[in-house]
């Protein structure tokens, strides 16, 4: 193998298979591709694991989904959703869209951008094992301390949280170490910052947000696995550990993470609500340092997630201002797409429907956690189906609204097909009413004393028809769910071809053929205003190339990526199941991967665009 005998036959067999390709590929639109199906595939598997939940509590005394089994189902769907779902369908995007909108032909480190996908995939599979090997995790998705030690969860559960969730926020940290990297140092010429597109430049707050934020989460992991696994004693109060620290540590991480799933949606809709108002999007410069401001306030706010904790009334008072200080720049951005859509030519589109039923929605998750920032209140709330409603007007109606609207907004840019109008309107107006019946009626649920976390209640309390109402909302958003199915299906199978410029977009992507070429722009373009292709199309010109036709560098594929991944995955499956043998195994798999890329001699390719000039549709 290292002398490349065998490995000359093997791949001769294999190099040119599809499959081959894509586990292979450091492209990073296919990259975008696999991290977004990967997203798609977790969202249902979390949607499952919530329409048990709610098929448990329709009826009061129910005994459908009781105990460890549903305390498996919260953990998981909470864990899902945020993790594996939320992140990588983020991460596609950006992968997809962000090179094309700064006029760049690749990511700063293609292999690492590759690694970073691989080790999320693994590390989720990892996790989700728990269902067949052992138990699923039953801690809670926050894994709080003194429950998640082995002497409340004594099975493997927590022990695939704690491992599949390492393993997956390498991925994570490295792939926002690479798009820092990338906005930096490969935009256009003339691509100032303050000419990057809002999407960009949420994607560039959020990266930053991953770099100091997912650091205190794998201290903590690593700290609990100590627990668990070697017996150490960082949380166990009983032997001089602190419960708290884990709070604080996973805080740290967990509130900045909001707004590193919120964000790069709050540029989706800037970007779409901006193309479908067909006017510039009002107050540009403000929303940028309002993005900045959310990203640094969002350090400084964890505290709001304990103050029952006992920490006291300064702390808490603190932390309340901060809290409450956070809405200003958020609001700012809401006015500000208000104030765009006034006076423009609307057209309601699916992604525009999605943009328009994000705001109010957003809005109102964003008042109840006003009204859960203030402690004496928040003394009422806590643990209550309260703040499950405003969590979820959070990140259902505004991150996955978002990742709807850019769905149906770049899916002809990623795949070259449209997605049916008919179907996405159908999708947006059965999951919108379906999201509300399911999550408003919890606010009054929580308000009439309803615990979160728990399995059932009785028939005497006045929950059942709140309860039922809630239930029943499920189904819209899971018929919603499948018209999407049906529309992506339809769309591969579709013979038509999407033009460049479906939406008569306003920045970089739409200038080049959908779905884009291997190289994306066959001459860097040279960017002179804001909004550059909207201006170029007001003026019937065409964008001026910042470079002569010549040969275009290429990375080469390759295997090391999703090799070094399965080796930590094996090493994970080892240490959960106090394997030694297989544990060292799959870290020699990786220490050796990491050996022969270390010596690895190839420089990539170089392709010659001028047979092909550039692709049909393409302005530049």
């Amino acid at each position: 193998m290292l002398t490349g005998g065998y490995n000359k036959k093997f791949f001769a067999r294999v190099k040119d298979t599809k499959v081959w390709d894509w586990i292979t590929t450091v492209d990073h639109k296919k990259i975008g591709i696999l991290y977004f199906i990967s997203g798609i595939f977790f969202f249902l598997i979390g949607g499952i694991e919530a329409i048990f939940m709610r098929l448990q509590l329709a009826f009061p005394d129910s005994n459908l989904f009781v105990g460890d089994v549903f305390n498996q189902l919260l953990t998981m769907h909470g864990t899902t959703m945020i993790f594996l779902a939320a992140m990588p369908m983020i991460f596609g995007l950006m992968n997809a869209v962000v090179p094309l909108q700064i006029g760049a032909r690749d990511v700063a480190f293609p292999f690492v951008n590759a690694l970073g996908f691989w080790l999320f995939f693994f590390g989720g599979l990892l996790l989700n094992l728990s269902w067949i090997f052992g138990g699923a995790p039953d801690a809670g998705w926050t894994s709080y301390t003194s429950l998640a030690l082995n002497n409340y969860s004594p099975g493997p559960g927590v022990d695939y949280y704690v491992l599949g969730l390492q393993i997956a926020g390498i991925g994570t940290l490295i792939g926002g170490l690479n798009f820092i990297a990338t906005i930096i140092n490969m935009r256009a010429p003339g691509m100032s910052f303050l000419r990057l597109p809002m999407f960009t430049w949420t994607v560039f707050v959020t990266s930053a947000l991953i770099l100091f934020a997912f650091p205190p989460l794998t201290v903590a992991l690593l700290l609990l696995m100590f627990d668990r696994i070697f017996g150490a004693n960082f949380f166990d109060y009983a032997m001089g550990g602190s419960t708290v620290i884990w709070e604080h540590l996973f805080w740290i991480f967990g509130h900045p993470e909001v707004y590193i799933v919120i964000l790069p949606a709050f540029g989706v809709m800037s970007e779409v609500i901006s193309t479908f108002s067909r006017k510039r999007l009002f107050g540009y410069t403000s929303m940028v340092f309002a993005t900045v401001l959310i990203g640094f306030l969002g350090f400084m706010v964890w505290v709001h997630h304990m103050f029952t904790v006992g920490l006291g009334p300064v702390s808490n008072s603190v932390f309340a201002v901060a809290t409450m200080a956070i809405a200003v720049p958020t609001g700012i951005k809401v006015f500000n797409w208000l104030f765009t859509m006034w006076g423009g030519e609307i057209r309601f589109t699916t992604p525009m429907l999605w943009a328009v039923g994000f705001i109010p929605t957003f809005v109102m998750g964003g008042m109840t956690g006003v009204m859960l920032a203030l402690p004496p209140a928040d003394y009422q709330y806590q643990d209550s189906y309260f703040v499950v409603a405003h969590f979820h007007y959070v990140l259902v109606g505004g991150t996955v609204f978002g990742l709807f609207a850019g769905l149906y907004y770049w899916w002809p840019k990623m795949f070259g097909k449209m997605l049916s109008e008919r179907l996405g309107k159908w999708h947006f107006w059965l999951f919108a009413i379906g999201f509300h019946l399911t999550f408003f009626p919890q606010h009054f649920l929580g308000l009439f004393g309803m615990p979160r976390r728990v399995f059932t209640y009785h028939s005497n309390l006045g929950l059942d028809t709140l309860n039922l109402l809630s239930s029943i909302g499920v189904i819209g958003m899971a018929l919603g769910t499948i018209i999407l199915g049906v529309a992506i299906y339809r769309s591969f199978l579709s013979k038509e071809q999407a033009p460049a410029d479906p939406w008569d977009g306003r920045t970089l992507e739409w200038t080049i053929a959908s779905p884009p070429p291997e190289y994306n722009f066959a001459q860097t373009p040279l960017i002179r205003s804001y909004d550059a292709f909207w201006v170029a199309k007001e003026q019937k010109t065409q964008i001026e190339p910042a470079e002569p036709l010549a040969p275009i560098h290429m990375p080469s594929s390759s295997y090391l990526p999703i090799m070094m991944s399965l080796g930590l995955f094996i090493a994970g499956f080892g240490f959960i199941t106090r394997g030694i043998e297989v544990s060292i195994l799959g870290v020699a798999i990786t220490l050796l991967m990491m050996f022969l890329r270390s010596f690895e001699q190839d420089h990539g390719y170089h392709i010659d665009p001028r047979p092909i000039r550039e692709e049909k549709g393409a302005k530049v």
